[in-house]
């Protein structure tokens, strides 16, 4: 079977868990073979074989993360033409699409972004299922040119173990000049809230310029919690710097994809809409029954967020004992 090359997504090792459900994708397509760039493999280790890698490409060079994407493009360029995948997969997140932009260019290939789905075609090519204009349609395409590079939204599939034993293999490559025109001077760990992160999590909850204030947001934060969900807000109530940009879900923030996502005060307006249309199930609390949002939900409540999160807390609390 072809190789097919997943990117992994990892910070110092800790795999997140993108990681596995590309993994568990690749596995549909071919075998499945990670590309682990940086340091902390030794962290890794466990999580890439327990989800099926046959083989590992260790990228250790310190240029390859010392600096923006652009590396990190180049360095998947050459690997790809020596290992002639069948495709490759990448996080549909701000980096990955970025990388995937550049290696589709270096590689004359086909690229598609925010896949939800992903199955082996009958001429073996990869067929992808997309939902755009905010969940208007739903489109199945396949890359008609070149190696097949496809970004995954997180949560597209379950992922599913198949223990394997990896064969590693340190790769070195060669970076240009040219990609090394922006190079990373300062790390800083975000805060720690206990909360999953926001394009990861399967629960989100987020509030929008209904909630009136940066105080309001706590409200949205204990639904969150008491729930085990992440926490999102609106590009309006970011603008009014209720909540960090950080947390933005939208065309402009963050694109989630969770099983439950409640939008409470959010109008629904297409830029938000554009950052979860593939949610499983919405649910929606705003006062204004002629919200956009509403032509999304699965269930609606029409009433003011002030009022009706409470008792969505405490029903909550109380059946949880």
């Amino acid at each position: 079977m072809s190789e097919v090359l997943v990117l992994v997504d990892h910070v110092n090792g800790t795999v997140r868990k993108t990681t596995t459900e590309l993994l568990t994708i690749a596995r549909r397509l071919g075998e499945p073979s990670a590309v682990f760039i940086g340091a902390g493999y030794e962290q890794a280790t466990s999580t890439l074989a327990a989800f099926g890698a046959q083989k590992v490409y260790l990228l250790e060079q310190p240029e390859l993360s010392d600096y923006l994407v652009a590396p990190k493009a180049e360095a998947l360029a050459q690997l790809a033409e020596r290992a002639q995948p069948v495709a490759i997969l990448l996080p549909s997140d701000s980096e990955g699409k970025e990388v995937a932009g550049r290696l589709a260019i270096k590689l004359e290939s086909g690229l598609v972004t925010d896949a939800v789905d992903v199955e082996p075609g009958e001429d073996g090519i990869p067929v992808t299922t997309q939902s755009v204009f905010a969940g208007t349609y739903t489109v199945r395409a396949a890359v008609t040119k070149g190696t097949p590079i496809i970004t995954v939204k997180p949560n597209a599939t379950t992922p599913e173990p198949a223990p394997a034993q990896p064969v590693e293999e340190k790769v070195e490559v060669t970076v240009s000049e040219a990609a090394k025109a922006a190079r990373i001077v300062e790390r800083s760990p975000r805060a720690q809230t206990g909360r999953p992160e926001l394009t990861e999590a399967s629960i989100v909850v987020a509030g929008g310029r209904g909630v009136g204030s940066a105080e309001g947001f706590a409200l949205i934060e204990e639904l969150a919690d008491v729930l085990g969900g992440a926490v999102g807000a609106s590009r309006a109530a970011v603008d009014a710097g209720w909540y960090p940009h950080a947390y933005q879900v939208g065309q402009t923030g963050k694109t989630v994809s969770p099983q439950l996502y409640i939008a409470a005060g959010i109008s629904g307006a297409i830029q938000h809409r554009a950052g979860m249309q593939t949610s499983r199930t919405v649910v929606v609390v705003n006062k204004d029954p002629e919200a956009p949002i509403f032509e999304m939900a699965d269930f609606g409540v029409v009433g003011d967020l002030h009022k009706v999160l409470p008792q969505a807390i405490e029903e909550i609390r109380r059946r949880r004992g």
